[in-house]
Parts: structure tokens; C-alpha cells; sequence
């Protein structure tokens, strides 16, 4: 991904389990995602399961993005702020239009669990986020910084 694109960040996925501490609310199941070609990519995920079915085993494909319009980039952060006000607004195709699923959030923290292993937390109005993965992988991700997630 060039540093122009909105993608900060995209892999395959695999559902391994499914509220793996119990079902805790009706309409929101936490999923463990892995990546099936790289075992240090691990995604714990809240998911509203009325507008996302969810199945053992199922393969989804993650983004996470600065914007939902393909032709975005970098921005400036006053570009990028007044964009974000309506970004659901687009006047032409998105990248939600591709996704079956789409959240709106913020990256809000970064664990360091070994030298090069970091954990990146999101949070999409209360439903929750955690992303393990390589650092350089993850280096486009800021803390503060909106995110869009999209699923397919």
C-alpha cells in the first residue's frame, strides 16, 4: 500500500471462536480472527451480529482505512478534519460500497508485546478492537487517528 492510499491496513482472516468469555450482550459477539498464512496476526473483534452473521471458521477479508473515498490520501490535518465531519458523505463509489460491514472509529492505544510485535486498540463506538500484528505492518496507524473498518 503506497502512502497515498486510504488503506492503512488490510490482511485475510479466518474466525476462530466466537465470544470466547461468554456471550456478554445480546446483539455483540467479541470474535478471535487469525491470519491463516502469517500465526503472528491475531484480531480480537466486537461485532454487531444482527447486521454481521458470524461462523467458525468463516474467512473475512479486514481494511482499515482514513477515509471511505478511493481516490483519498494523505491529507493535511485540517483537510482531513473537515473531510471527516461527513465522511460517510461521498458523492461518488466508496470503499464501504465493497465491504459488507463498515465501523467508524479511533485508534486509541498501542501495546508493545515483544520487540517486534505491537498491539493496536480501536474503538468503534464501544465496540472494541485489538490488532497484534508485525509494527512495520502497523506503522500507518496512529493513535488518535479516525479509522475506518471495513469487512468482506
Amino acid at each position: 500500500m503506497s502512502a497515498s492510499s486510504p488503506i492503512l491496513y488490510e490482511v485475510g482472516l479466518a474466525i476462530k471462536n466466537i465470544d470466547p468469555d461468554g456471550k456478554k450482550f445480546d446483539r455483540v459477539s467479541r470474535i478471535v480472527l487469525e491470519c491463516p498464512t502469517d500465526s503472528s496476526i491475531k484480531v480480537l473483534l466486537d461485532v454487531a451480529v444482527d447486521l454481521y452473521p458470524l461462523q467458525i471458521g468463516r474467512s473475512i477479508n479486514m481494511k482499515l482505512t482514513n477515509s471511505l473515498d478511493r481516490g483519498a490520501g494523505r491529507m493535511d490535518e485540517v483537510s482531513l478534519a473537515e473531510r471527516n465531519k461527513d465522511a460517510w458523505r461521498l458523492n461518488g463509489p466508496s470503499l464501504a460500497d465493497e465491504a459488507d460491514y463498515v465501523m467508524h472509529g479511533k485508534i486509541y492505544k498501542y501495546d508493545e508485546t515483544a520487540s517486534t510485535i505491537v498491539t493496536a486498540y480501536g474503538s468503534f463506538g464501544g465496540l472494541l478492537m485489538a490488532l497484534t500484528a508485525e509494527a512495520d505492518t502497523l506503522s500507518r496507524l496512529t493513535v488518535g487517528g479516525n479509522v475506518f473498518l471495513l469487512l468482506k
